[in-house]
C-alpha cells in the first residue's frame, strides 16, 4: 500500500483512546500481507509479527488518537463535552466534529460570540466549559440519538503542501504507524534474523496501557519506539523542536544507552541523518510503559517531528517519515543472537 493512502485513508477513520476498533482493524489488514501472523489484541492493539530466529524485538507506534467525549445534554440539544486524550480548547471553536451517537452526526464546535464577551472576557482563552457542540436539530431528537459517553472526533483533512510536506489529523501517531508499515514492507525481501513484532498500540494518548499489556504479552528482548515530536516552529524553544526534515534519536533515561548508540551507529551507516533529542526525565511515549514491563525492556526511541501536535492540521515531512523507515528496517536487519549478550557489556 502507498503510505499516502495509508495516511489518507486511516486518518478519516475513528480511534479516541479505548474505542480504536475501527482503525485497528484497518491497520490490521494493511499488515497482513506483510506479516506472518496478525491479531487484535482485547485491548484494540494491533500486533503482527515477522517470525524470527533470534531476539524478539517489538516496534512500537500507537494508533490512537485525542478527541472529545459527550458529558452533558442542555436543554436547548447542545452539547458538553470533555476531553479524551490532550485536546487544546483553543483549537476548537468553529472546527467542525463527528458525534458517534445512535447515528454518526455532524455538528460544529460553538461558542458565546466575540461580540457579547466582556472586557475581562476577551483576555482569556477558552476553556472546556466555555464550548459546545451544535448539532443543527431539536433537542427531542438530539436525545433520541445522542447520550452521555459518545464519542466525538475532530475533522481533519488530509492536506498534499509542496516540498513533500502533509498536513493531516492523527499524524500524532498514525504517521508513526506508518513508518512501521513500511519498514515491514522493506524487510520483505531481507532474510531477519531477530523475531520481529509491530505493534500499533492503544491508549497511549491516555496513558501507554496498550503499550504495557502488549509489551506483556509479547515479552520483547528489547524494543524501538516511535512517535512524534515537535517540529520548529516561529518562536519554539531551540532545544525542544527540531528540524522537520530528519527523524531523532532520543537519549534519556528511560532509554537504553548502548542500543540507543548503536541506533546512531546504524543510521550513519547507512547515510541516514538524524538528529539527536535529549529526554533528560520522562518521555511521554509508549517508551516510558514498555521499558518497565516484566523484568525490564531495553528501548529505543525514534520519533519524526511534526508541526502544530495535537491539532487537526499536524505537519509533517514525507522524506523524513521515508527515512524514518528505512532506518527502522536497517535496525531491524542488523539485530542478532549477538545483541543478547554483547549490548550489555
Amino acid at each position: 500500500m502507498r503510505t499516502e493512502d495509508f495516511l489518507r485513508e486511516s486518518a478519516a477513520l475513528p480511534g479516541l483512546s479505548g474505542n480504536e476498533q475501527a482503525v485497528a482493524r484497518y491497520i490490521a489488514d494493511a499488515f497482513r500481507p506483510l506479516c506472518d501472523e496478525v491479531r487484535i489484541d482485547p485491548l484494540n492493539s494491533v500486533i503482527a509479527r515477522i517470525q524470527g530466529r533470534g531476539p524478539k524485538v517489538m516496534l512500537c507506534a500507537h494508533l490512537d488518537e485525542i478527541g472529545l467525549m459527550v458529558s452533558r445534554i442542555e436543554e436547548d440539544g447542545a452539547l458538553r463535552v470533555g476531553h479524551v486524550g490532550g485536546v487544546d480548547p483553543r483549537i476548537l471553536p468553529g472546527m467542525r466534529v463527528t458525534v458517534y451517537g445512535r447515528e454518526t452526526l455532524l455538528g460544529v464546535v460553538g461558542a458565546k460570540a466575540p461580540h457579547l464577551l466582556t472586557a475581562e472576557e476577551r483576555k482569556k482563552n477558552y476553556k472546556e466549559e466555555d464550548l459546545y457542540i451544535d448539532l443543527g436539530m431539536p433537542a427531542e431528537r438530539v436525545r433520541q440519538l445522542v447520550q452521555i459517553g459518545d464519542c466525538v472526533t475532530l475533522e481533519g483533512g488530509f492536506t498534499k503542501l509542496l516540498n513533500g510536506r502533509y498536513a493531516m489529523k492523527t499524524a500524532d501517531d498514525r504517521s508513526c504507524v506508518a513508518i512501521l508499515l513500511r519498514a515491514a514492507e522493506l524487510l520483505q525481501r531481507v532474510d531477519t534474523a531477530a523475531d520481529l513484532y509491530f505493534v500499533a498500540s492503544c491508549q497511549e494518548e491516555v496513558g501507554g496501557y496498550g503499550a504495557m499489556t502488549a509489551g506483556f504479552g509479547v515479552d520483547p528482548d528489547m524494543g524501538i519506539v516511535l512517535d512524534v515530536t515537535h517540529a520548529k516552529t516561529p518562536g519554539t524553544p531551540e532545544y525542544e523542536a527540531f528540524s522537520i526534515e530528519s527523524p531523532t534519536i532520543a537519549r534519556g533515561p528511560f532509554l537504553h544507552p548502548v542500543l540507543t548508540a548503536r541506533l546512531e551507529e546504524i543510521a550513519k551507516a547507512n547515510n541516514i541523518q538524524f538528529q539527536q533529542e535529549i529526554v533528560p526525565r520522562y518521555t511521554s511515549t509508549d517508551a516510558d510503559d514498555l521499558e518497565a514491563v516484566r523484568g525490564g525492556v531495553p528501548c529505543m526511541l525514534l520519533s519524526l517531528p511534526v508541526r502544530y501536535m495535537h491539532t487537526s492540521v499536524e505537519t509533517f515531512d514525507m522524506r523524513a517519515l521515508e527515512e524514518s523507515a528505512r532506518l527502522l528496517a536497517a535496525c531491524c536487519a542488523a539485530i542478532d543472537d549477538t545483541w543478547r549478550d554483547d549490548l550489555w557489556i
